[in-house]
């Protein structure tokens, strides 16, 4: 199974793709996971250019509820002899729902290097399932197994301020090969790490995510190293390092979100 196949978004023309808002890509709220949106994205884009993503962001301007049909327009505004630059918007009906902005290629350049390391964390099969309230439950988050690597669980956030950092290992079971829709899946769960420094338990909507491709190896799991930076008027702001089993820099993914407390 592919990330196209596990989100169920299909071809219907050249440049028009579709996607089926079902329960294993959204929310709790029940609308379209925000990592899911930009994932579709990246899938057309790279069909449509025959290019490898570099990097894409999302602006996500409405919602796509459960049950819904995402219609997914690509157009491609250069195509150089390297690098496309591309962009994908999806449509609920005559809906704007978010607008990826995306360059695609590559080059044969050699030289080059890799100046983060990942974190030392235990290995996945070693750290504890990352345990969410049932209301949460009926949502992308049972279609895909997070294990704490570092952090506190939900049941653990008692007011008392935390480290800004965060890890969690990821993986869709039956094991999707990493790629840039893949990325930009996992890449979405740094909105749950708001709630660690503040120590609350906060919700964050993500206004935007944008993904930047480093290279891509097999991996069963993938760890996002999640980094928060600032909370302020209710919107934060932070970033993820997402790494594999072998501590290959994968990619990384960055976002702001909106913030509330969740009530329960």
């Amino acid at each position: 199974m592919d990330v196209a196949e596990f989100m169920g978004i299909e071809r219907v023309s050249d440049t028009t793709w579709q996607l089926e808002v079902a329960p294993h890509v959204v929310t709790p709220g029940n609308f379209l996971f925000g990592g899911c949106g930009l994932g579709a994205g990246i899938v057309a884009l790279e069909a449509a250019s025959g290019r490898p993503t570099i990097w894409a962001t999302a602006q996500y301007l409405s919602f796509a509820p459960l049950g819904a049909t995402m219609r997914v327009e690509v157009t491609i505004a250069v195509a150089g002899h390297q690098t496309t630059q591309a962009r994908a918007t999806g449509w609920v009906e005559d809906r704007e729902i978010l607008t990826v902005n995306a360059a695609l290629g590559r080059t044969d350049l050699e030289l080059g290097g890799v100046w983060v390391e990942p974190p030392s964390v235990p290995e996945p099969d070693r750290c504890p399932p990352r345990r969410l309230p049932d209301l949460m439950r009926s949502s992308i988050f049972e279609h895909v197994e997070a294990r704490v690597a570092t952090g506190r669980s939900y049941e653990q956030l008692d007011g008392t301020p935390g480290d800004r950092c965060s890890a969690l290992w990821c993986r869709v079971p039956g094991h999707l090969e990493p790629s840039a829709a893949t990325l930009a899946i996992f890449g979405d769960f740094l909105s749950g790490s708001v709630s660690h420094p503040i120590g609350r338990r906060l919700m964050g909507r993500s206004l935007d995510n944008t993904l930047r491709t480093v290279q891509l190896e097999p991996t069963e799991w993938v760890l996002c190293d999640m980094r928060m930076h600032a909370l302020v008027g209710g919107y934060g702001q932070g970033i993820a390092f997402l790494w594999s089993e072998r501590g290959t820099l994968l990619g990384t993914a960055s976002q702001s979100v909106a913030v509330k407390e969740w009530r329960v």
